[in-house]
């Protein structure tokens, strides 16, 4: 008889006594663990909010913190690296809280064996990166495990940003009749480390979309400082975002599936590998709840930006059904988008 309790893919069982893959992915695995094992562990007030960042009062000011960890594989794919993805990653994450990051820390985990050469390719990649994203690395450190105790190279980065004056950006302020936004065509980096990860091939290169998104913020911030909520769909892609979101809020949404770009090669990708492009992890994206009178105004200042180029309208947030996201179809039907219980692709930033 099989034995049900070492089952993990493609759902895997919610109260089972050991950690999965699905626990890293950005899903209901994962709200449940930060729910039931560390929120109770740490409880505060702060950790409460469950922001990409934590805003902390300071000296009169109030400064953005956050921390994230990298174990993408491989190191290396088409259009970045681990480097660069942990220092856009913190950087993203503070500019969800509208702040422009500073300083960043950078701790490494080595594996014994890694080629020293490797490791400066990641580092010089990072230092690349902090430069395009106006951020400084001031401070780290670095520890060596075993060979075959580790994958190569892991990144923990840390970051620190002031908040403007005047911003409250934060998923409980989404408000019903909210326009809700995307920067840009989602799904590209998941499904560009998927296909170097597998060695699949789709007649044409697809590029992640790592990138820092500080700057477009500023812009965004540039036409009202009342935007709602900010959320950079990284692991659970889209549809985790928004569920976190609607829950967050107490509201619902409505997403136009149609609206939402997804571009021709990812959607080829996904058709073939059974994917939802909705599911799929980015890192150069944010979605936006913008009040209504603004969302004009904000959707030129992004396209205006090269970060936001490709934004388009692709919801609303509705009083009806709170915490629920549904889709409207392309065939006029409606579908629930629901938070993923498993992980589709592990491993991805």
């Amino acid at each position: 008889m099989p034995d049900p309790s070492v089952w993990s893919c493609p759902a895997p069982l919610r109260d089972g006594p050991v950690v999965v893959l699905g626990h890293g992915g950005g899903g209901a695995l994962s709200a449940e663990l930060v729910s039931e094992v560390f929120a109770p562990a740490y409880g505060n007030e702060i950790l409460s909010g469950l922001g990409d960042s934590a805003i902390l009062p300071l000296g009169g000011t109030r400064l953005a913190f956050s921390t994230d960890a990298y174990v993408v594989r491989p190191l290396f794919f088409p259009g970045g690296c681990i480097g660069d993805l942990a220092v856009n990653g913190t950087v993203n994450d503070l500019a969800m809280s509208g702040a422009r990051a500073a300083f960043l820390s950078c701790a490494f985990i080595l594996e014994e064996g890694t080629e020293l050469a490797v490791v400066e390719r990641v580092a010089r990649a990072m230092g690349s990166a902090a430069a395009a994203a106006g951020v400084v690395v001031a401070t780290g450190d670095t520890k060596v495990v075993d060979a075959g105790h580790g994958d190569g190279i892991y990144v923990t980065t840390s970051g620190v940003g002031l908040v403007p004056e005047g911003v409250d950006i934060r998923p409980q302020r989404a408000r019903p009749g909210d326009v809700v936004v995307v920067s840009g065509p989602v799904g590209l980096h998941g499904v560009a480390v998927l296909s170097v990860r597998e060695g699949l091939e789709f007649g044409v290169e697809i590029a992640s979309d790592t990138a820092p998104l500080g700057g477009l913020v500023a812009a965004m911030l540039g036409v009202t400082r009342d935007l709602h909520v900010l959320r950079d769909p990284t692991r659970g892609g889209v549809a985790a975002s928004l569920n976190e979101i609607a829950a967050a809020s107490g509201t619902g949404v409505v997403l136009t599936e149609e609206a939402v770009p997804v571009p021709e090669p990812v959607a080829n990708a996904c058709g073939f590998l059974g994917l939802d492009p909705l599911y799929v992890a980015n890192e150069g994206r944010l979605i936006a709840f913008v009040p209504r009178e603004h969302a004009d105004a904000v959707l030129a200042a992004m396209r205006a930006h090269p970060q936001g180029a490709g934004a388009a309208v692709i919801g609303e947030c509705v009083a009806e059904h709170p915490g629920m996201v549904v889709a409207r179809t392309r065939l006029g039907g409606t579908r629930v988008v629901d938070l993923p219980v498993g992980e589709q692709l592990p491993r991805i930033c």
